[in-house]
């Protein structure tokens, strides 16, 4: 990817992360981030809040693309390992369940000290699940059957490790903050996900015309010597 191929792919991601965040912060949060300041007339500080929200999001959305990035050395790494894709595919599906496993038994149950709260847990793992399954679905079609796994395997696991740090914090408002930000990394890697090779199409099609300006100046150095 060039350059400037990459820069808008991760000012879009930047911006999907931010504005994803902050429609999802005036939802879960309203009632004592936002209503507040609404009912006491301070709008000032309403838009101060929805941009704090914002900026958590693009902070997401950075974490998001570093996870992307390392997932794609993973993923060369596994295939030169375990020598075939289909193998690596097998290894792949052994961590989904892994993880899933993990974070029912070793996440959610301990944080859930109501049953509400397990029934939000487990809504959170619905909507994971069903984004990762759509996602994967959009990414075969549109690319190679084969890719289905792999990209099962990025929206469950990397989403996963990158939502585990508020997963393993014990506090008061721990079930709107792990609600919140799942959302954010969710858009961000199905942008990622879905996205990459038309800005790597685009890259290379931007290389093949700076190289056939190169031979143009060629041409025209030589004919004017």
């Amino acid at each position: 990817m060039t350059i400037r191929n990459w820069f808008i792919f991760f000012f879009k991601a930047l911006i999907i992360g931010g504005v994803v965040t902050g429609v999802f912060g005036l939802i879960i949060r309203w009632e004592d981030a936002f209503a507040p300041y609404v009912a006491s007339g301070e709008y000032g500080e309403f838009a101060g809040s929805l941009l704090w929200f914002m900026f958590l999001g693009m902070t997401m959305s950075v974490i998001s693309q570093m996870g992307f990035f390392a997932y794609l050395t993973v993923h060369q790494f596994g295939v030169n390992i375990f020598k075939t894709l289909t193998l690596w595919n097998w290894v792949q599906l052994l961590l989904i369940a892994v993880v899933i496993f993990d974070l029912i038994k070793f996440r959610f149950i301990p944080l859930a000290n109501t049953q509400s709260q397990l029934l939000l847990y487990l809504g959170l793992m619905a909507v994971l699940l069903i984004t990762s399954f759509v996602v994967a679905y959009l990414k075969a079609k549109w690319t190679k059957k084969h890719t289905f796994i792999s990209a099962l395997f990025f929206m469950i696991v990397i989403t996963t490790l990158e939502w585990l740090p508020v997963l393993m914090v014990n506090e008061k408002d721990v079930d709107r903050y792990v609600t919140l930000l799942l959302f954010p990394l969710l858009a961000v890697n199905a942008y990622q996900l879905l996205k990459l090779p038309k800005y790597n199409a685009k890259s290379d099609v931007d290389r093949l015309k700076l190289e056939e300006r190169r031979k143009e100046r060629a041409q025209t150095s030589k004919a004017n010597s």
